[in-house]
């Protein structure tokens, strides 16, 4: 009975209900969790005109990357109970999560039939000819499922396989399609978005950003994320207050900011507060869409007429982080990692627009969010912050501010 009640809190398959014994208090009931050490998977600064990804792991006190041959960290169980989400919905039938990266993944099937396994998922088999919706594809940048691929960096793969497990964590009846771009240049990045769009993904998650730069407005950048009917989402960034970059910085994307989420004994939500990692702050050159500046408290955003970052946020702290399965070796090791970031946040928002079932082509997705502030559909983080500054920017409070926007998704109504 022990070992049944252990399967049904944790969600896991039958051959680890026994091994569930030994999860760590980060799995569930993290509010006393202590803090653990942890680094960037792609660490910075890149040259202007690229990108990293923002995926922090879990390392051990030497600062080695922490793995384990089970799950330590949050499963779909924990993000489904927090969020009040559905794991599979009428609403997502037809939706695809696109998820795009850089560089190669090439055991990413293997390492999602692992996942599927372990928290005891449905069968999700790999799209073809006969079967193309509720199944995992991957391409290249130019679209192509058989190839060539880019080259592999371990990094990016551990990147890739958090983005594709978290996004069908959290909608198990979606398409999820993997876009490799060619490398971590903006224009190849872009490139990727656009093949993703082409190829009929409703939501488009983006864990990555580079500096800010004067070009970002001009139509050759700002056209890729520009996708009217598709949420396209993007990570904040996970260097504090002024740190998040573009394309976080587009006024067409959703830029999703980071939690420290807290959990009840049970998976319910019990709190967040602002991840210290997660970036926000006001472009340097991307003016505010109306949506923002007819807020009653933009005021207290020192943005004046230029856009501010987040939008949204959720679940991005390590140490409330997703356990993510990757076989490839990053720094030497493989098997289980606990990984966050706002890498985290944006693939998981963008499981939650699918399961919605999608967003309007009327409506810019980011602006829907601001029609649910103060509501009941979103949870308003009002505690901690990821810097220090004068204004609502850099610390959380009641409505609107930088690093969590207008909060975090309470069920599927404010989506």
């Amino acid at each position: 009975m022990r070992f049944q009640k252990l399967r049904s809190r944790f969600g896991l398959g039958s051959a680890t209900a026994i091994a569930a014994l030994v999860l760590t208090a980060g799995t569930a009931g993290a509010a006393s969790a202590p803090q653990k050490p942890q680094r960037p998977v792609c660490p910075g600064p890149v040259a202007l005109g690229a990108a990293r990804c923002h995926a922090h792991v879990v390392t051990n006190s030497k600062g080695a990357p922490q793995t384990s041959t089970l799950p330590k960290g949050y499963g779909p169980k924990q993000f489904h109970g927090a969020y009040s989400l559905p794991a599979t919905s009428a609403s997502s039938a037809g939706q695809t999560v696109a998820i795009v990266d850089a560089y190669n993944d090439p055991n990413i099937a293997s390492d999602l039939k692992k996942y599927d396994e372990t928290f005891g998922l449905p069968t999700f088999p790999t799209c073809n000819a006969t079967v193309t919706a509720s199944c995992f594809a991957k391409v290249n940048q130019s679209g192509s499922a058989s190839g060539p691929f880019p080259t592999t960096n371990s990094g990016w793969a551990l990147e890739i396989a958090l983005d594709v497990e978290v996004a069908h964590a959290t909608c198990q009846n979606c398409k999820v399609l993997l876009v490799e771009a060619n490398s971590s240049s903006l224009t190849n990045l872009e490139a990727a978005v656009n093949t993703a769009a082409n190829l009929g993904a409703t939501e488009i998650s983006n864990s990555y950003g580079g500096s800010e730069f004067s070009g970002e407005t001009l139509e050759a950048n700002a056209a890729a994320y520009d996708k009217p009917g598709i949420a396209v989402t993007v990570s904040s960034g996970d260097n504090g207050y002024g740190s998040f970059g573009f394309p976080a910085a587009s006024p067409y994307v959703v830029a999703v900011g980071g939690t420290t989420l807290n959990l009840n004994a049970d998976n319910s939500y019990s709190s967040e507060t602002v991840w210290n990692g997660t970036g926000s702050g006001c472009s340097n050159y991307v003016a505010a869409p109306e949506w923002q500046t007819s807020l009653t408290a933009w005021g207290e955003t020192g943005c004046g007429t230029k856009r501010g970052v987040a939008d949204v946020a959720a679940d991005a702290d390590p140490n409330t982080g997703a356990a993510v399965y990757d076989s490839v070796k990053y720094q030497g090791r493989s098997g289980w990692f606990q990984v966050g970031g706002t890498s985290l946040s944006s693939p998981l928002v963008a499981g939650v627009y699918a399961l919605a079932g999608g967003v309007s082509s009327e409506v810019p997705a980011a602006q829907g969010l601001y029609v649910q502030l103060g509501s009941a559909n979103l949870h308003d983080v009002t505690n901690g912050s990821d810097g220090t500054c004068s204004t609502i920017m850099c610390k959380a409070g009641t409505g609107y501010d930088g690093p969590t926007g207008v909060g975090t998704p309470n069920g599927l109504a404010g989506f």
